[in-house]
């Protein structure tokens, strides 16, 4: 890929990005990610892989507006529709379509290439360790959702069996289990030097939390009682 392609890719990605969690910040690091992959694997095609990293997310201003779309799909075929305008083969733009389109975790819909497999890796290492918590914690402050639930017996609930939306419950229902859903070795190690961090963070967290409640709450009981 020439300086002249990557410009062009990148202005259309730059345009498109309007989420905090999932800024251009956010795309380079996908991509720097999916480079460090590539470097442990063979036959990569780097025109495609770059073009889908660069691209993987202009879908999501789509699927905020409307929550019953898939930025995968919407992103992919926009990608796809793009490609073509610019005067890119029809083959070239299907294969980054599929990639971005197979970004997004679904059982249904997993990713078949190996630029898509990089992809979704470096994809999904953006949500492990320290900066998988830290932009957790910045989406949902951007969508309104707490930190925690309170249970009906006053307590601070885990998360674990959690239905509303909250931090915890997204940790305990996505973050705590993605370690184990990478498709190549080198994504697969990067992720497990990162995961103490993101349990110790939420060990603590919940640690503090927890405390707060069960020491305020005998305190004000006793006051209450005077």
């Amino acid at each position: 890929m020439d300086q002249e392609t990557y410009r062009l890719l990148e202005d259309f990605m730059l345009c498109s990005m309007e989420d905090a969690a999932h800024d251009k910040e956010h795309i380079y690091r996908v991509l720097y990610n999916a480079l460090e992959i590539a470097k442990t694997e063979s036959k990569v095609n780097y025109d495609v892989l770059i073009a889908a990293c660069l691209l993987h997310d202009i879908g999501r201003k789509e699927q905020f507006e409307d929550p019953a779309l898939c930025h995968a799909m919407v992103g992919g075929e926009k990608a796809y529709q793009f490609l073509l305008a610019h005067g890119f083969e029809p083959g070239y733009a299907e294969q980054v379509k599929q990639c971005i389109q197979t970004h997004r975790y679904r059982k249904n819909n997993p990713p078949q290439s190996l630029e898509a497999k990089i992809l979704f890796d470096a994809d999904k290492l953006d949500v492990t360790g320290a900066i998988g918590m830290a932009r957790t914690l910045l989406y949902k402050g951007t969508v309104s959702e707490p930190l925690y639930s309170v249970l009906p017996d006053g307590t601070v609930s885990s998360g674990e069996n959690d239905t509303k939306p909250s931090f915890f419950q997204e940790y305990k229902h996505k973050l705590e289990n993605v370690y184990l859903k990478f498709y190549t070795e080198k994504a697969t190690a990067i992720a497990r030097a990162r995961q103490s961090a993101a349990v110790e963070f939420y060990d603590r967290l919940y640690q503090e939390v927890t405390s707060s409640y069960q020491n305020g709450a005998d305190e004000l009981d006793r006051l209450l009682e005077r």
